[in-house]
């Protein structure tokens, strides 16, 4: 099992000169999901990051359609952020000094027995309870 960082979804859905080789490979991840190939989860605030990210950048009509499609999502497990993942996290939080997000994500992989966690963001290389599975 793998946990999928928010950025890979975020990247798949906002493609543009800048992420486009990105968005290439947060694809191939989000494939292998959907196909089965991959055993993957995230966590709920990961459809938050989704919607308000595609929000700001292409609309609130966009953002709803990008929203559904996540909830619909083939083979992806939604983990639930409730108290004791964000205890969890206040604790990554003080002990690595991460975004309160990334300490929410990883402890939500944490609390649920994953090891690794596919994302393009260099902080979770801090947490020595996970492995980051970078975008390559």
């Amino acid at each position: 099992m793998i946990y999928v960082d928010s950025n890979i979804f975020i990247f798949y859905a906002i493609s543009d000169e800048k992420t486009e080789e990105k968005s290439f490979l947060s694809k191939n991840v989000l494939l292998k999901v959907a196909e089965g190939k991959l055993e993957a989860s995230t966590s709920s605030l990961t459809w938050d990051e989704l919607v308000w990210s595609v929000r700001k950048i292409l609309g609130n009509e966009i953002a709803l359609q990008k929203g559904q499609k996540f909830l619909e999502f083939p083979n992806l497990k939604i983990l639930n952020v409730n108290q004791e993942v964000i205890g969890e996290a206040q604790r990554i939080l003080e002990k690595y000094n991460i975004k309160p997000r990334d300490a929410i994500h990883a402890s939500c992989a944490i609390r649920n027995n994953i090891k690794e966690i596919a994302s393009d963001d260099p902080d979770f290389d801090k947490i020595s309870e996970l492995k980051r599975v970078k975008l390559e």
